[in-house]
């Protein structure tokens, strides 16, 4: 007689039996997530709401750093649970993948020179120059998308602003609020440019197929925005409240 075929168990079973919730983050993208220059461990704001909602599940967390370009499909491949590194959800990546509800909401926007002349208001204004994004980047798609701008990505934000701070490049462009953390804490000669899109939804990003843990996830994040966790976290990192839209 022919067995039949076992269905696949939920994420949210197959994270239990471990204990642990394999989360994917950049590593390199501060105030998000990065390593703090002190004691080389994991810092930011998505570090803070992974400890959160693993805790609210029960699991502990377990990080893997990764290049934001292969970030996506290490998903895809089961390289890890989820991924809490600022995933902006997209039409294109919910054909892909599941998403959370949205725990952040932002604003593409444009980083300059501080002695930069020019008043750039809107992409547009920036055909025949050059923008750095992030590789894999919704910003990435939206300079693109933008004829005859000069687009160059880059791997992680330091060498990207780097080469806005030295000509290379005539503007930045990345989330509004990782622009008011660089305004405080970067040395570089840099400020902040004009908003230039929508408002952007950021959520937990993980494999299709796992309506438990879907619900699970989701759970988690009601309880730690009923709680004040979660908006303590965007305070302590943004000095705002960006958890809910505006």
């Amino acid at each position: 007689m022919l067995a039949l075929p076992a269905h696949a168990a939920d994420l949210l079973d197959n994270a239990r039996a471990r204990g642990t919730l394999r989360i994917a983050l950049e590593g390199t993208y501060p105030p998000f997530n990065f390593k703090d220059p002190k004691t080389g461990q994991l810092t930011g704001y998505d570090v803070d709401v992974a400890r959160l909602v693993a805790g609210k599940l029960g699991l502990k967390p377990e990080f893997v750093t990764t290049e934001w370009a292969s970030i996506l499909a290490g998903l895809g491949a089961g390289k890890y649970d989820v991924i809490i590194s600022q995933v902006n959800v997209t039409p294109k990546r919910e054909q892909a993948f599941d998403f959370s509800t949205p725990y952040t909401y932002s604003t593409p926007q444009l980083i300059v020179r501080r002695n930069e002349r020019i008043d750039y208001k809107k992409l547009e204004d920036l055909k025949g120059k050059k923008v750095g994004v992030g590789q894999g980047s919704v910003f990435e798609q939206q300079a693109k998308a933008m004829p005859g701008i000069e687009v160059k990505s880059y791997p992680a934000a330091p060498e990207n602003l780097q080469d806005l701070a030295f000509g290379r490049i005539d503007a930045a462009l990345n989330d509004s609020l990782m622009v008011g953390y660089l305004l405080k804490s970067s040395q570089l000669p840099i400020r902040a440019g004009a908003r230039v899109g929508a408002v952007e939804r950021t959520a937990v990003a993980f494999q299709k197929g796992n309506p438990k843990f879907r619900a699970a996830v989701d759970k988690a994040l009601g309880e730690v925005r009923a709680d004040g966790s979660l908006k303590a976290a965007s305070l302590k990192w943004f000095g705002v409240d960006a958890t809910r839209a505006p």
